[in-house]
């Protein structure tokens, strides 16, 4: 399968205009051949605590019916970071859309950011729930920013719900670019998986995003990279023959100790 990853800027509230660059992108990545294509996290709103309060919306009446729209348009599965308002709580969500325009799923950010000045705490409810899903011959598992940070998370998708290939929505900053790279790099070999990483670049409320998106195959080799400060498509081919080659060189989920864990 042909993936690819749109590394973009956002325009604070204003969701015509990031939908525009969403179909855009989306756009570029089908006329490339790919079959999926993979957004940051708040691409609607922009990565801001007062934007997203003021801005949040429902799924029924937000970006998520226009993303339908567009991946129904192109054929293309679209993966992206979204606000989700629910009654009283807002969540910092990701969407898969399928390229029938169907949501295929979605995940809720379980691990909030709270140093400041993000404090994510205040703006959204915690998720609860652990997200996979089947498309394409494909599981991928869902993830949003901060998440990364906590390999739990990536080894509980790889083994209890066979997921080869992890899906990272994120605004990173720049203070911590080398961080978002490690730890992508360390997902991908200590679980045998793809790691297929979305970040943001520009600047929102001060806070300047690293992009550094990447794809990155089981053995920890960046098969495709963006740069730090520039929007870009990036795209790369993943192969469940990679997969499989590098679990029977090293069966580490059969030789993981249980026991004394």
């Amino acid at each position: 399968m042909k993936v690819a990853v749109a590394q973009i800027s956002c325009a604070l509230g204003d969701l015509n205009a990031n939908l525009l660059k969403i179909r855009d992108f989306s756009s570029r990545a089908k006329s490339s051949g790919a079959e999926l294509i993979i957004f940051p996290e708040m691409v609607d709103t922009g990565y801001s605590m007062p934007a997203i309060h003021a801005h949040a919306t429902s799924w029924t009446d937000g970006a998520v019916p226009e993303m339908q729209k567009i991946a129904k348009g192109f054929l293309i599965g679209i993966i992206c970071g979204v606000s989700e308002r629910d009654g009283p709580s807002i969540y910092n969500s990701q969407v898969f859309i399928d390229a029938n325009g169907e949501v295929a799923a979605k995940y809720r950010k379980i691990h909030l950011f709270t140093a400041a000045p993000i404090e994510e705490h205040k703006c959204f409810a915690a998720g609860g729930e652990f997200t996979s899903v089947a498309v394409g011959g494909w599981r991928f598992g869902l993830s949003i920013c901060y998440d990364l940070r906590f390999p739990e998370l990536y080894r509980t998708l790889a083994v209890e719900e066979e997921v080869r290939a992890f899906i990272i929505s994120s605004a990173w900053p720049f203070p911590r670019v080398e961080h978002f790279r490690t730890l992508a790099t360390a997902r991908a070999i200590e679980n045998q998986s793809y790691m297929i990483a979305a970040n943001r670049v520009g600047m929102d409320d001060g806070v300047t995003f690293c992009g550094s998106s990447a794809i990155i195959d089981p053995y920890g080799v960046v098969i495709a990279a963006a740069s730090t400060d520039r929007e870009e498509l990036i795209q790369a081919e993943i192969s469940e023959e990679v997969v499989n080659s590098v679990r029977d060189r090293m069966a580490v989920f059969a030789q993981r100790r249980q026991d004394l864990y």
